[in-house]
């Protein structure tokens, strides 16, 4: 019973982690789910994460990844970021989920990139659209990864209910 109990706590942890990621983004959200997934199969119940589930959760894992990719390519080369751009804009939202968060993942990649593209000789204009593209890229890819991780902890509660 105590190691049910205790079990059960590190699953709610782990999916508490992997929404929390949303925002620090130097946890990986989608393995801390999965970790919770096998703290369940391996501690709890070995029976209700059938085939299906693991293939379910798989696509899913994979459609996030793919997700966040194209949503982070789509505006950054929409609105004509550099590689330089893109790199800054990947390291200040990691800087900035330390600094002033939630608001640090908006305000330190925005600066950053307008600043970083500046830099490789763009007009204001531009520098101003690559900063927000960085902006609307990392906000869109945040969105679609919170959607599709409930549906992931929804599926799986349902498949432990059931």
């Amino acid at each position: 019973m105590v190691t049910t109990i205790v079990l059960w706590t590190l699953i709610i942890i782990c999916f508490a982690f992997s929404f929390i990621a949303l925002i620090k983004p130097i946890i990986p959200g989608v393995p801390v789910l999965w970790i919770g997934y096998l703290i369940y199969h391996f501690g709890i119940n070995k029976h209700d994460l059938t085939l299906s589930f693991w293939i379910i959760m798989g696509i899913f894992t994979a459609v996030i990844f793919i997700a966040d990719f194209i949503a982070n390519n789509y505006f950054l080369k929409k609105y004509g970021s550099t590689k330089t751009g893109e790199r800054v804009g990947c390291l200040a939202v990691i800087v900035g989920s330390f600094i002033f968060p939630p608001f640090g993942l908006i305000i330190v990649p925005f600066i950053s990139v307008f600043v970083a593209e500046k830099l490789q000789g763009k007009k204001t204009k531009e520098s101003l659209k690559s900063a927000w593209a960085t902006v609307i890229s990392f906000i869109s890819s945040s969105l679609a990864k919170a959607v599709l991780q409930v549906i992931m902890v929804i599926i799986f509660f349902v498949y432990v209910i059931n």
